[in-house]
Order: structure tokens, then sequence, then C-alpha cells
């Protein structure tokens, strides 16, 4: 067995399947011999075309797959393993949703599933369903949901666990413009916030907005692979971009390439702008008019809960290696010093007061459960998500 580099969240070696037929010959070998490794913090994308290999990779390293041959690992653990699922955030290539749930009840049924206190829940519920741009249509059963629709929702159970590392199989699939953007720029926040994501997708644009990385399969095989500047660069090329310009400026330009490089042909166009860009600055005007819609919305900011440790220890430190970076000239280094030390004081007090002081919306949340409520349709059904886990009715269950 390989060593385990703690650095290394996702990694594959020889990883292959092999689909056979009932007589148990080789039908088609859908991965083969893949290597693969994902950093912690990467946004890694998985590119191919239909049938290239790559939701069979993702099920094997959920360990819903055996390989044939090969080995993978997550979280240095073998796939399949039960407390490292718990840190991993899957969302699949079809949203497998009950029908007769609304969106709270959905997100309610896979918080309990992580074991996540009612309190925990109520909180997430709502912050997930707001990021997600359902806070409207939160009552409504998923099952009159549009394909996009259900597609956000499966984002938000992926994310109701606070995942380590989020696995997404093609979650732009059957969304708007406008939900496409907003799930590109979740999963670039995501990344900021230390989240491991690995993106599965055929659309080029998905993955080139947001991946660190990529690995393009075919066939089951590695076709290419590594950073997006490596393999997207045109070096044998240059652009020159500038505001508008006349007629005579341009004549001069090409008459100066022209005379060291005659060879060349130049091309001046008008650039143009993107039409999604364009389409979703139309639909953000409407909206500022206040225009009605029984759709999905543009979603809200990103959920507190979701990387906050990591955010909050991230921008500590990086104060504190800001101010003592700070060049010093010789005659105003005495001063510099006691301001170091006042900076990473307020620094270490503010660190351990949000450690040990109770969050607002912790507060709110208590105080808004100490006053009874009365019941309502919109309320979550404990008793069908009871059904579902298997239980008995708990009439005192908090």
């Amino acid at each position: 067995m390989a060593k385990t580099d703690d650095n290394i969240v996702l990694q594959t070696m020889g990883l292959t399947k092999v689909f056979r037929d009932f007589w148990g010959r080789q039908r088609v070998i859908a991965v083969d011999q893949l290597d693969l490794e994902v950093k912690r913090h990467e946004i890694f994308g998985l590119l191919g075309p239909n049938g290239s290999g790559k939701s069979t990779t993702i099920k094997m390293l959920l360990g819903l797959l055996n390989p044939s041959r090969g080995w993978a690992r997550v979280l240095g653990k073998n796939p399949g393993d039960v407390k490292t699922n718990a840190r991993i955030g899957y969302l699949p290539e079809e949203s497998f949703l009950y029908p007769f749930l609304n969106a709270k009840e959905t997100l309610d049924f896979y918080g309990r599933l992580f074991g996540l206190s009612a309190e925990q829940r109520e909180s997430r519920i709502r912050s997930l369903l707001d990021m997600v741009g359902l806070s409207a249509t939160a009552s409504r059963p998923v099952g009159e949901f549009s394909k996009g629709m259900q597609r956000r929702v499966g984002l938000a159970q992926a994310l109701i666990n606070d995942p380590e590392v989020l696995i997404l199989d093609e979650p732009t699939s059957g969304m708007d413009p406008i939900g496409t953007r907003q799930i590109k720029d979740l999963i670039i926040e995501l990344g900021k916030r230390g989240k491991t994501i690995l993106l599965c997708s055929h659309l080029m644009a998905d993955v080139e907005d947001v991946c660190d990385r990529i690995c393009i399969l075919y066939g089951g095989k590695v076709r290419a692979a590594g950073s997006l500047d490596e393999l997207l660069s045109r070096t044998e090329m240059t652009r020159i971009v500038s505001e508008k310009l006349d007629d005579k400026v341009i004549a001069e330009i090409k008459s100066v390439i022209s005379r060291h490089h005659p060879e060349y042909e130049l091309q001046f166009e008008t650039p143009r702008d993107r039409m999604e860009d364009f389409f979703l600055r139309t639909v953000e005007q409407a909206q500022q008019s206040d225009i009605a819609t029984s759709g999905a919305k543009m979603g809200g900011v990103m959920s507190d809960f979701l990387g906050s440790e990591f955010e909050q220890k991230d921008n500590v430190i990086d104060k504190l290696v800001q101010v003592e970076k700070t060049p010093v000239s010789g005659e105003a280094r005495e001063e510099t010093t006691q301001v170091v030390s006042v900076e990473k004081a307020k620094a270490d007090d503010a660190l351990i007061n949000s450690l040990t002081s109770p969050k607002e919306e912790e507060l709110t949340v208590r105080v808004e459960k100490s006053q009874p409520q009365p019941e309502s349709k919109a309320a979550v059904d404990l008793n069908i998500i009871d059904g579902l886990l298997g239980r008995k009715d708990k009439k005192n269950e908090q």
C-alpha cells in the first residue's frame, strides 16, 4: 500500500472497472488504468464526453462500485468507510428526491441522517434555501419543481453536513443561465472556504470558469491533465486589447507589424459581449423591478456555517503575517514593534472571543425557539420523516 499524503484528498492508482454480462464475459471497460490525485482545498475538474467513465469513477470513489483492478483512497481511507462518508457531500447526476416532501422536509431528512440537532437543522435549512434561491418556494413539494430547481435542492442537501470533500456530478444539468452562474459562483466561494471539490462535467464553460486543474477522460483513459494555464495558453500567439481605435491608428499598427513580420495575417475585431452576461443583466434588471415569478430566484449570500472555521483561521494568520512582514526603517523600529504587539494582541483577543462567545444567529435561534409558535402546513412534517427513517413516533424528540 502506498504511503498516505495528508495533502492528497482523493487518489487512485491503476483504477479499472470492467462491466461484464450475465455469463461473465467482458462487455465494456468503463475506466482503464486511471491514476488521479486531487489535492486539499483544490477545485478539480473531471471532464469527458458522455460514456467516458466520469460517473463510474465517482461511484468507485464513493464505494458504490467495486473496482475490477487498482485502488482508490478518499481522505486516506478506503472508499465506503462510514466515518469518511460523513465528511463527504455528494450531488449525483440525477436528483433522487422524495417527490411528496417539500424543500424544507427534504433537507431536514438528510440533516437527521447526519445526526444534526434540531437547532442545527433549522438554522442550516433556512440558510441553505436562501443561498440556492429557493426560500420563496420552500413549502412546495419537490415533485413539482423543474429539473433545475431540483438540482438546487440537491446541492443544498450535499452541503447540509458542512463536508470537507464535495463531489458534484453534472451540478448545472437542466439549469438556466441564472442557476448555472449561481452554482459556479458558489463553487468558487466554497473553494475559497477550504473545501476540496471534484467537479464532474461535460460542459467546458463550467469547468473553465471554476477549476484549478482538470483531467480529460476518453474511453476510460486520461487523455490530458494539468492546470488550465498549462493546457489552454496559446504561447504561439499574442493578443492586444485596447479601447476603440480609429482607422488611422489601426493602419499605423498594421504597418509596424507588417514591417517586422510580413507573413503574419492580422485581424482587428470589435469584441462582443458574452450571451450569458447579457442574459443575466437583463434578468437582474427585471428582478430589481420586483416583477413576480413562481420559479427560482438569484440566491443569497454563502451560508455562514460552510467552512467558517477555515475562513476565520486563515484571516487571523494573514493579518498576523501581514503585520510582521511590514518593512521598518532603523529609526522607526522601536515604534513599529509596539504596533505589531498591539495588532497581535487584538487578533488574539478576536480569535479567543470568537471561540468562546456564542454567535448572534445562535442567540436568535434560542430566543425564537423559546416562544411557542403555531403549527402550519409549511412546518416540517416530522411524522413523514420519522417514517422514512424507520423510527417510531417520538413526541419528546428535540
